[in-house]
């Protein structure tokens, strides 16, 4: 009854804050809509509230072509859930019931695929098969209405398999055909042979504290941020290209261009840069925690929309972070860009598909590659080099995996059993790499130095300390290391 009053508060006054975190289903019209639609508020006897589009979906109503359900903020994925339907979540948004089963999915959560459906049935109202129907016809619809891209091609890049698949989802769903909805829709953003997406974030959110989170490391040669976008080189699925992501503050969104990036790879880089910026974290649930803490309160003024950075690959990061094991932020920085430029792959995108004031010239080095590089010469020492290699072949064996839907606990108990790796380094990949957002790196230099804290006895005040801050502790380190203005990771 709570629950149902705050989002009646919420609909009647269209409070920006849970857009996508709730749809209202109307059953005189049989639509969804967002809290924010502007129409006239229906009468509360002829609505019902929905935890996620796909449960509104599956209850036999139509995305409301006005408010555009498709284009709100995607609902965090751990805000009311069991961890399983979190890791499940992740899971299904980075493809995994596109070509595996119910079946597969349930196997890599470590529980039967019954329990699975029970569970997403029971926190999210829809079946695992929903969630991703209703994600693959939200990403299709905001192609049609942003984009000029053909229908064959936003058919391939939502993951249809047939346009006339394509086309009877639509016609299901919206009454209407993909060529009808586009006639409605202002002009798209596709233009001189580039591809932008605009990818909405939960506000608030604080734009140019993560741009400078990356700009301080991007590697040399791979990553790059120039006039307050952030470029990189990426490989999907075997192919190659350059991805720029700009947040545009007046828009509420990061801009993502693609340059030389086959459009049946767009769901798959979409999704990944999701992540990379932290685009649906709960902003508002971590603020209304963490601001209990006399500590971190005069720390938040002025920094509602902090994110915790991701990683676009895992093995990428853990190879970083274990170059930054003691030394500063600028010395692994440097150490990352020699050995791309000795290991990795030279980009073969053509510079004419790039900003003329962007310098991307190699691809981060395989797992494979680095499992038998000498790493001689570039100023590393040897032990750390020791553990690089370590860490690439167990990556290649199998032993260790960056896979999203994986327990943090068994990871980090994998991942330390490499000579050379210790918690720090687990708890910080766990938080990037697999956006675990109660990952906590205790024994950081910077959180301790925050804190003004020193040694073993510091480490254990700093754990009972953080206690408080469950489950959020990956935000609160963000903040921590905010306020020394440029330590950490």
């Amino acid at each position: 009854m709570a629950t149902h009053a705050i989002y009646e508060r919420a609909r009647l006054s269209r409070d920006a804050r849970f857009d996508g975190r709730f749809f209202v289903g109307v059953h005189t019209t049989g639509i969804y809509c967002r809290p924010i639609c502007p129409a006239v508020p229906p009468k509360p006897e002829n609505i019902d509230f929905y935890e996620t589009a796909a449960a509104a979906s599956e209850a036999g109503l139509r995305p409301c072509l006005r408010c555009r359900p498709e284009c709100a903020p995607a609902s965090p994925a751990w805000n009311g859930t069991s961890t399983t339907v979190r890791r499940g979540l992740r899971l299904i948004a980075d493809g995994a019931l596109d070509e595996g089963s119910i079946e597969d999915l349930a196997d890599r959560l470590g529980v039967t695929s019954r329990h699975l459906r029970r569970l997403f049935t029971e926190h999210l109202g829809a079946s695992p098969q929903a969630v991703a129907h209703t994600q693959r016809l939200h990403f299709a619809k905001r192609l049609i209405d942003d984009t000029n891209l053909p229908m064959t091609e936003i058919a391939v890049a939502a993951g249809y398999g047939s346009t006339r698949r394509f086309n009877d989802a639509f016609k299901n769903t919206y009454a209407r055909s993909p060529r009808e909805l586009r006639k409605r829709r202002n002009h798209g953003s596709t233009s001189g042979g580039l591809l932008t997406v605009r990818l909405p974030w939960r506000a608030p959110f604080e734009e140019t504290g993560l741009i400078d989170f990356y700009r301080d490391r991007a590697t040399p040669g791979v990553e790059q941020v120039v006039d307050g976008g952030y470029f990189r080189s990426v490989r999907v699925a075997g192919e190659e290209g350059v991805i720029e992501c700009r947040p545009v503050k007046a828009d509420g969104a990061v801009h993502l261009t693609v340059h030389g990036i086959d459009t049946r790879h767009l769901f798959a880089v979409v999704q990944s840069v999701r992540s990379i910026f932290d685009l649906d974290a709960p902003v508002e649930d971590v603020h209304k925690l963490l601001r209990k803490d006399d500590v971190l309160k005069p720390m938040l003024r002025g920094r509602k929309g902090v994110r915790v950075p991701g990683a676009w690959d895992g093995f990428e990061l853990a190879v970083r972070a274990i170059l930054g094991q003691q030394i500063s932020v600028k010395a692994a920085t440097t150490l990352a860009g020699r050995i791309a430029q000795r290991y990795g792959e030279p980009l073969a995108v053509p510079d004419t598909l790039i900003a003329s004031d962007v310098s991307l010239t190699h691809h981060f080095p395989t797992a494979e590659k680095l499992s038998r590089a000498r790493f001689n010469n570039i100023g590393l020492v040897t032990a750390r080099a020791e553990t690089i290699r370590r860490l690439a072949k167990a990556t290649v064996a199998g032993d260790v995996s960056f896979d999203a839907g994986q327990n943090v606990d068994d990871f980090c108990h994998d991942f330390t059993a490499i000579k050379g790796i210790g918690d720090w380094t687990a708890q910080y990949v766990a938080m990037r790499a697999l956006k675990a957002p109660d990952a906590f790196p205790a024994s950081d230099l910077g959180l301790l130095h925050a804190l003004n804290l020193k040694g073993a006895s510091g480490i254990s005040a700093l754990k009972r300390h953080a206690e408080q801050w469950r489950p959020w502790r990956a935000y609160a380190a963000m903040i921590l290391w905010g306020s020394l203005s440029g330590s950490g990771g």
